[in-house]
């Protein structure tokens, strides 16, 4: 198997903690929103960042915030390319929700309990709890039965995307955790990137073996 080189999906600039987190693992990685370097990386990830355009999910704008559509629409390009090829995807908070949508799935605009999981000058932490009947998956393998992760998003995945499977949820039942049934992807809608102590390390570490 080639060692991996990571494509991060976004803007230079707003992703520095992304490529610090790949480059302490050793891993190369470039940030690009041009959709012809899905040809040349092996992974990509998708990072945090604003709400999805509601119009790409098929909803009016009910209190989505930090809209950014042409980052949406190169996002969801290369998205596409990495799917076609079956290549590994790793979806972050927004990255989790643009896989949901890209495979169909919709959004929650501004949940019931966003008091719980939104930022408030930092991150907020809760538990989330193994969900899948399966032992197989990544969050069963890393974690077991529960994590306490970080939370920074106001929106969550309401219909699930054709082909992906919760693997994780909050105590309000907000989804946390994804993974498609055939093919490479998993996404997580907390922030990896920064857990204290790199305790996100390992599920970049399990992303990067994945081919």
């Amino acid at each position: 198997m080639p060692a991996p080189t990571v494509l991060i999906a976004g803007r230079p600039g707003d992703t520095k903690n992304y490529e610090n987190m790949i480059k302490r693992l050793g891993v190369p990685c470039m940030v690009s929103l041009n959709p012809s370097q899905a040809d040349t990386a092996t992974h990509l990830l998708l990072p945090g960042g604003g709400d999805i355009t509601p119009a790409f999910f098929g909803q009016n704008d009910h209190g989505s915030r930090n809209i950014d559509t042409e980052l949406d629409i190169l996002q969801f390009t290369i998205l596409s390319r990495f799917v076609a090829q079956k290549k590994p995807v790793l979806g972050i908070c927004k990255g989790l929700q643009l896989i949901n949508v890209h495979f169909g799935g919709d959004i929650t605009q501004h949940i019931d309990t966003a008091e719980t999981h939104r930022w408030v000058g930092r991150d907020q932490f809760h538990y989330v709890f193994h969900c899948d009947l399966g032992r197989r998956d990544f969050f069963y393998q890393l974690y077991g039965t529960s994590a306490k992760v970080n939370s920074a998003h106001h929106q969550a995945i309401n219909r699930t995307g054709e082909g992906l499977v919760p693997v994780c949820r909050a105590g309000d039942n907000v989804i946390e955790g994804l993974v498609h049934r055939s093919l490479p992807i998993l996404a997580v809608q907390w922030h990896p990137e920064r857990l204290p102590d790199d305790a996100g390390e390992s599920l970049l570490s399990y992303f990067f073996s994945l081919s």
